[in-house]
């Protein structure tokens, strides 16, 4: 075993965190291939500081992709302990996921994420896992509609999480656009209440259908 990796002080920390956090801003506007130099700007650091952290674009991305996924898996697991039912907790992890953006910038990373990575298989399985507890304990406490799948949660918010087709009209911010992402979830919220008329078409997706999609070879 190699020796423990030392803690960040507080001042790379927060270096590391606002790098992250623009990089997976850069890559859903302008893809995997986007500027370093745009991202460091962005996190309003200087390009060394950035390479300091992630010697390489593969190094960056990785840390990005491991980033969303474990912050996604710390909130379904913070949301699971500390809402009073079930139902609760997946409305609460829904508006989080949009937040963090992983539904946003993991179709936009989709090959160059190394799936086989034991971190990140780790922490997409563990969260995977309490989302698969959460909707069976909200169908069985008959708050969550019998039909609704996990792999139907995951699609809706990356559907959800993807940046608008073209800018908003006039002065409004571009902070609108996320905003209208959470008032569109609690419109769909809705719809994944138990009793509602009509059933979706079509064929729902699987936990291992949503491993399979990220682990498939690009073509």
């Amino acid at each position: 075993m190699g020796a423990k990796q030392r803690p960040l002080r507080a001042d790379a920390r927060d270096n590391r965190d606002r790098i992250l956090a623009a990089a997976r801003e850069v890559f859903v506007e302008q893809g995997p291939g986007a500027p370093l130099e745009e991202i460091s700007r962005r996190a309003g650091t200087g390009i060394a500081t950035l390479y300091r952290r992630f010697p390489d674009r593969q190094t960056l991305t990785r840390a990005v992709a491991l980033d969303a996924l474990e912050r996604t898996r710390d909130e379904v697991k913070r949301a699971r302990d500390e809402e009073r039912t079930a139902f609760d907790a997946l409305v609460r992890y829904m508006h989080r996921v949009l937040d963090i953006r992983v539904g946003a910038v993991f179709p936009v990373l989709l090959n160059q994420i190394p799936f086989d990575d034991e971190e990140i298989a780790a922490a997409r399985d563990e969260g995977a896992a309490v989302m698969e507890e959460l909707v069976a304990a909200a169908q069985e406490n008959g708050d969550l509609r019998p039909d609704v799948t996990h792999g139907d949660v995951g699609m809706l918010l990356v559907r959800l999480s993807r940046p608008l087709p073209g800018p908003l009209p006039g002065p409004l911010p571009r902070e609108t656009g996320e905003e209208l992402a959470h008032r569109h979830l609690d419109v769909l919220v809705d719809g994944l209440r138990a009793g509602r008329p009509g059933e979706p078409g079509g064929t729902a997706l699987t936990s291992d259908d949503l491993r399979a999609m990220g682990d498939a070879p690009e073509k």
